[in-house]
């Protein structure tokens, strides 16, 4: 027998799943990936900021607590220690591109900074974070 009820209930039922399964699908591909967008806690400061536009003089800094070392990667190019100023003592690392570092000067453009650091003594805290700009 025939019962109209039944396939009411039946059409709200498959409703209800699609507009479940379109609000999982949207979450998924409308929620941003990557990287956040503020530093993880260790990074007590860093320049320039994240998406900011800047001035080509502008240079790398990141403060994060003493007893720390970094490795520092701009635009896919390890930066070699020697060109990193480090004040060790408030963990202040700084570099800037010139003559005489592997990346002379900044171009026009998105520039990208990937920092990964551990601690040197005591227990360990690996993170890395990245983050980017534009130069005009």
């Amino acid at each position: 027998p025939y019962d109209p009820a039944v396939n009411r209930y039946r059409l709200t039922f498959a409703l209800l799943g699609l507009a479940l399964a379109a609000v999982a699908i949207s979450a998924e591909v409308f929620t941003p990936s990557g990287q956040p967008s503020y530093p993880p806690e260790v990074v007590e400061s860093y320049s320039p900021e994240n998406n900011s536009t800047v001035l080509r003089q502008i240079g790398i800094e990141i403060d994060l607590p003493p007893n720390y070392a970094i490795e520092l990667v701009v635009d896919g190019v390890s930066i070699p220690a020697s060109e990193i100023d480090v004040t060790e003592e408030t963990g202040t690392y700084r570099w800037r591109p010139g003559p005489t570092t592997i990346i002379p000067e900044w171009s026009t453009g998105i520039h990208t900074v990937w920092v990964r650091w551990d601690r040197i003594s005591g227990l360990p805290d690996p993170g890395e974070w990245i983050w980017s700009f534009r130069v005009q």
